[in-house]
């Protein structure tokens, strides 16, 4: 069943924010729009210091908690489709500490849509059982920590060679 976009989107920052500056209201795949419309900020964080990029990416997803929880409450919907903030935070994580080459952004974009798709154990466990804001959240942020983890073991598998 595809949810419809509802019209407070277009009016209300907040859910404008959760939905991902509107990525989220794509009728098919508004997950993977989502990833998209994240990837210039992710990128952008790469040009940050390692630590300030962290320090943002924690508060963004911090922030995620309660704006995604706002939003669930304010559409009466627990993880509407629609709500990519999670995504976002999600592809951050991917490319933090990642070198910035179109190449990279390409594999952080394809292990992190893989992985909060398949979602595999315990994302799955906590996609099911953890709920509100936290529970939109971590289930991306898991998948974003095993997409880093993946694309890190590729990149100094491939010693970087065709990114430097």
């Amino acid at each position: 069943m595809t949810e419809t976009t509802p019209a407070s989107v277009w009016r209300n920052p907040w859910h404008f924010l959760a939905f991902g500056l509107g990525s989220g209201a794509m009728p098919k795949a508004p997950g993977t729009w989502g990833t998209l419309m994240a990837l210039p900020f992710g990128i952008a964080l790469q040009w940050l210091s390692p630590w300030l990029a962290g320090l943002l990416i924690l508060l963004a997803a911090i922030f995620g908690i309660w704006l995604c929880e706002r939003v669930s409450r304010d559409l009466g919907v627990h993880d509407h489709g629609g709500i990519v903030w999670d995504e976002f935070v999600g592809l951050w994580i991917t490319l933090w500490l990642a070198p910035a080459h179109w190449l990279v952004w390409l594999a952080a974009f394809a292990l992190f849509r893989l992985i909060d798709i398949l979602k595999p154990w315990p994302i799955s466990w906590c996609d099911r059982e953890v709920h509100g804001g936290l529970g939109i959240m971590l289930d991306d942020v898991l998948a974003g920590v095993a997409a880093w983890a993946l694309l890190q073991l590729g990149l100094w598998w491939a010693g970087y060679s065709l990114l430097i």
